[in-house]
């Protein structure tokens, strides 16, 4: 990004401001990376937390609890419980099939940049080290 922040008026008196930045996607989201923080790094300011795929991380072990001490009897009385899809369901249970220190990477918000429920709840390997593979987890030192 090159320029700096500048004002001027145009001819018919309006204010024309240009305030140079980038659009990055960082763990899912779209971030706005002002001229000061070109690196990508605010000063001051919190790491964007995965909600998403945390949040679903813990209704897969939920309801992976609640399969397995007997409080339902099938996936799908399970999603009728919830009045969810079963497939729904499935998809997000699979999640507790993660290689433990994937799962503990994404807790401590330390999982590689692009990584979204999306590219989660879709198939992946049982292997733990194809996982951490797939998800770009072997150059973490995860």
């Amino acid at each position: 990004m090159k320029g700096k922040p500048t004002i001027t008026v145009a001819d018919n008196g309006n204010l024309q401001i240009h305030i140079p930045m980038l659009i990055r996607r960082m763990r899912g989201r779209k971030m706005v990376i002002a001229p000061q923080a070109l690196d990508g790094e605010i000063p001051g300011t919190a790491e964007p937390i995965q909600t998403a795929v945390i949040q679903a991380l813990a209704r897969a072990f939920s309801w992976a609890e609640i399969l397995e001490t007997g409080q339902v009897k099938s996936i799908s009385e399970l999603a009728r419980n919830l009045e969810v899809d079963s497939s729904y369901v499935t998809r997000i249970l699979k999640l507790t099939t993660l290689a433990p220190d994937i799962v503990e990477a994404i807790i401590n918000g330390e999982e590689p940049d692009g990584l979204s429920l999306a590219k989660l709840i879709q198939s992946f390997p049982e292997s733990w080290s194809e996982q951490r593979t797939l998800f770009g987890f072997e150059d973490m030192g995860v």
